[in-house]
């Protein structure tokens, strides 16, 4: 295949990505603003240049051949890439617009962040969010994002990150629970508990904890082993298990902090700090680049003001 033929497939490639992305035809044609036929003639023009089927299709999707996700695998960040090029070229030209991919956790996007996006949008009505919510590590790059939000401190060598705030890890139960099974006074009582947690592998599940006396002291530290009958890789459906008078649940600040300060929860050994649950901190991170999108640089200044005094509320059982 010439040259020149090569490059007039190009497009087609593109819109072979986006039908991976999108699932079906229609969701596809939707997404690219053609109709649903212009979708299905680029696909069958692009099978025939190859020479391969590229598409499986169904009644109610379509899932691409090994073939067609080796292609689309390849040429992913490279069309990343290009849109970031593009969108730092139109940047430069005026002022804050055009769409901000953005990634988050589940729990942190629906209980933290989602409510605080309306503000930016009513402040720059030309700038466009496309959040994707998953608890799912996806590559920023291939994946074409422009920010990620982690609660982890790890951060790649080749990206650059901000810290959106601080956060920390609680232990909260209803006021019924408690009532019903008594509040523990120290770590080594939770064996007396009905513990909802988030499952680490295959190590069978404990609490670190620890407490300085003062200062200057060395911090006590105390593992207890702890059992329960319901876990979660999600802190939303920990709390919203604990909201039902089943347990303590171990939870990160923010998924406890409204059922906290309404009083549906009330915090557990609110004097012992635990350790190694969950990370210490968000941050924004997105791939190392010269110039940074003004949309992304100006929703990572108004998150991090938003969020800036963090998720702490506290309160005695």
């Amino acid at each position: 295949m010439q040259k020149d033929q090569i490059e007039g497939l190009w497009t087609h490639v593109h819109w072979l990505s986006v039908l991976e992305d999108q699932g079906t035809y229609t969701a596809a044609a939707l997404r690219l603003g053609v109709s649903k036929s212009a979708v299905s003639q680029r696909i069958a023009e692009l099978e025939k240049a190859t020479g391969l089927r590229l598409v499986q299709r169904t009644t109610r999707s379509v899932k691409l051949t090994e073939a067609g996700q080796l292609l689309v695998d390849e040429v992913r960040s490279a069309y990343a890439h290009i849109a970031r090029s593009f969108s730092q070229v139109r940047d430069s030209a005026g002022g804050i617009r055009g769409l901000l991919r953005l990634t988050a956790p589940v729990a942190f996007a629906r209980q933290q962040l989602v409510p605080q996006l309306a503000g930016f949008l009513d402040a720059h009505p030309e700038v466009r969010v496309q959040l994707d919510v998953s608890d799912q590590l996806s590559s920023i790059t291939a994946d074409g994002y422009d920010l990620a939000i982690r609660h982890s401190q790890q951060v790649p060598d080749t990206h650059v990150a901000w810290k959106l705030c601080e956060t920390r890890s609680v232990l909260v139960a209803t006021r019924s629970y408690l009532d019903r099974v008594g509040t523990p006074k120290s770590p080594h009582e939770l064996s007396d508990h009905n513990c909802l947690f988030y499952p680490r592998g295959v190590d069978a599940p404990a609490w670190t904890f620890e407490r300085s006396m003062s200062r200057k002291a060395i911090p006590e530290r105390i593992t207890v082993p702890i059992k329960g009958s319901f876990a979660t890789n999600n802190s939303e459906a920990l709390r919203d298990a604990a909201l039902t008078h089943l347990g303590i649940a171990l939870l990160p600040d923010f998924s406890a902090q409204a059922g906290l300060a309404n009083g549906q929860l009330v915090q557990v050994l609110p004097k012992w700090q635990l350790h190694g649950a969950f990370a210490d901190e968000i941050n924004l991170i997105r791939p190392y680049s010269p110039q940074v999108p003004k949309a992304v640089s100006a929703l990572v200044e108004y998150l991090r003001e938003r969020f800036s005094g963090g998720f702490g509320y506290t309160t005695k059982p």
